[in-house]
């Protein structure tokens, strides 16, 4: 991302870079599939699942225990009686003297023509998956509410997290600008009394004008920068080594 760069006379005052509404909204939506998710997961594990496991276990009564009456009757010649109570029972009584079929059976109740038998453990599973996405919705939410009122200060010689740590722009020694083009990223090492070295992040897409802070930065740095190479540089320096 290009900036401007600061002129004399603003490069004193604050830059106050608060939470983007692009944050707000992808937190919102990512909370919003966990929930839909897990409502899913609740349909499948109270309603979803046993339904299938019934239309399952209709199937297996149906071809252990219906099918093989209906041969017992057709040998000992109690069709007619087989028949009725078949009907009875609401059940189907094949064609023409064939045995009945379960896909016909099946497709008149709007059934599944393969059902699949879930275990309870599979059954059980899908309320593990709820309170999983539950805990993702809280964990956005929450998240949305924690960073509220967060703001990320730039000084004049230093600037200030959203935590509230001061770090002296003449602290830093490295800069990383790689993922400042496509994802707003940059990384600044710098040491801290003592000789300890930590990792500052810079999130343009999180805190809305922290190009600026970053560019004061790079205005008074004189560490290393790594910045993205362009393909176009990539292949000279790799056409000069081949000619070497």
């Amino acid at each position: 991302m290009e900036t401007a760069p600061i002129s004399p006379a603003s490069a004193s005052e604050p830059i106050l870079c608060r939470v983007t509404s692009w944050y707000y909204r992808r937190m919102g939506m990512l909370a919003g599939l966990f929930l839909v998710f897990g409502l899913v997961f609740l349909y499948d594990g109270v309603w979803g699942y046993p339904k299938v496991v019934a239309i399952a276990q209709e199937k297996e009564k149906f071809t252990k225990e219906f099918l093989p009456s209906f041969e017992a009757a057709k040998k000992e010649g109690r069709m007619e009686q087989w028949i009725a109570d078949a009907k009875a029972k609401g059940m189907p009584t094949g064609v023409d003297g064939d045995s009945p079929r379960w896909k016909s059976y099946a497709a008149k109740n709007g059934w599944e023509e393969e059902p699949k038998l879930y275990s309870q453990r599979e059954i059980d599973e899908q309320f593990y998956y709820v309170y999983g996405c539950l805990a993702g919705a809280l964990i956005a939410g929450f998240l949305i509410l924690l960073n509220r009122g967060k703001v990320l200060r730039g000084e004049a010689d230093h600037w200030v997290t959203p935590e509230g740590l001061q770090i002296r722009y003449a602290d830093v020694f490295r800069v990383d600008k790689r993922k400042w083009e496509h994802k707003g990223l940059a990384y600044a090492w710098y040491r801290k009394q003592g000789g300890a070295e930590k990792r500052a992040v810079f999130d343009d897409l999180k805190y809305g004008g922290t190009d600026k802070i970053l560019e004061r930065l790079l205005a008074c740095f004189s560490g290393e920068l790594i910045e993205k190479v362009s393909e176009s540089a990539s292949t000279e320096t790799a056409t000069a080594e081949v000619e070497k």
